[in-house]
């Protein structure tokens, strides 16, 4: 089924309606948050249900609901670092570990505005191939066997008030993967602070509040993208049931990957990424999906 397109803007979104943009909402909350991929669940679901592609708009803009679901869940986080930068900042305190730890976030977070800038017109055009389900099983395959590694050979000892601005920065180029569908914002990054030694649960926490900025930034560009394309009141609402179950989901998906990694450990993610990876690879090849 083709693409539909707003003034070159994938919209697919639009033509599903209000029904099956809330199950795609409930897909892409949890995926988005969970180092799976959420692109790929994206292209997986309405492919596998004979469904319009949402559209990488959609997958975009739906990073709203992920901030509302991470600022919600580790709000005494954010409070905290929040109220310790600008109190560091008052008292002239710039060795403040708060106030670092914010710049460091702040830095770290420019690959990825940068790149994404870059490739913002290749990433969400009709029928970029990006989104092609030979990409995003190769990234899907790729990451599964990076994260395996990580889990074997980190020693999941350091605590994230131990971070560097180093650390810090090598998270943060790792983040930039998370543009080529199939890779996983939250696979990439946890990938990464698991290389650096994290415990299992602290490199998710840390993870998550690097990313807030580039989710911030990532949503709020994809309403302005739609807001110029004049996107009509209809696709708005569609959009918005959308966002309001992917919050919901966002938070389940945070508090499960949490409990996950503080009791088993991230194999789970890296078997069963491997086999999305494998098996839309094989999909394809065997004639069952479009790439």
């Amino acid at each position: 089924m083709a693409n539909a397109c707003t003034e070159g803007l994938d919209t697919g979104f639009v033509t599903l309606g209000y029904g099956k943009v809330a199950f795609l909402g409930l897909v892409q909350g949890i995926t988005e948050l969970l180092p799976i991929s959420s692109t790929a669940h994206m292209r997986i679901v309405p492919a596998v249900l004979g469904w319009q592609d949402p559209g990488s708009a959609f997958s975009a803009a739906m990073q709203m609901a992920a901030l509302v679901g991470v600022v919600t869940y580790f709000w005494s986080d954010i409070q905290g670092l929040a109220v310790g930068a600008l109190s560091a900042v008052k008292r002239r305190d710039f060795d403040d570990w708060s106030f670092r730890f914010v710049i460091w976030i702040g830095l770290a977070t420019l690959p990825i505005a940068i790149a994404g800038l870059a490739l913002s017109k290749t990433l969400n055009a009709c029928g970029s191939p990006l989104r092609s389900l030979v990409v995003i099983g190769l990234s899907s395959v790729v990451m599964a066997v990076l994260l395996g590694i990580a889990e074997r050979i980190a020693s999941h000892r350091r605590t994230m008030d131990h971070v560097s601005l180093l650390d810090a920065m090598i998270v943060g180029l790792a983040q930039v993967g998370a543009l080529i569908p199939g890779v996983s914002r939250s696979g990439s990054t946890l990938t990464a602070a698991l290389w650096i030694g994290l415990k299992r649960e602290e490199a998710a926490r840390f993870s998550f509040l690097l990313g807030l900025p580039a989710i911030a930034l990532a949503g709020l560009k994809e309403f302005y993208d739609l807001y110029k394309a004049h996107l009509d009141a209809h696709g708005w609402s569609i959009l918005a049931v959308g966002l309001v179950v992917g919050s919901l989901s966002a938070f389940v998906a945070i508090w499960t990957l949490l409990r996950v990694l503080e009791r088993f450990s991230a194999w789970p993610f890296v078997i069963y990424r491997g086999a999305i990876g494998v098996l839309l690879l094989a999909s394809v090849a065997m004639g069952w999906l479009a790439n």
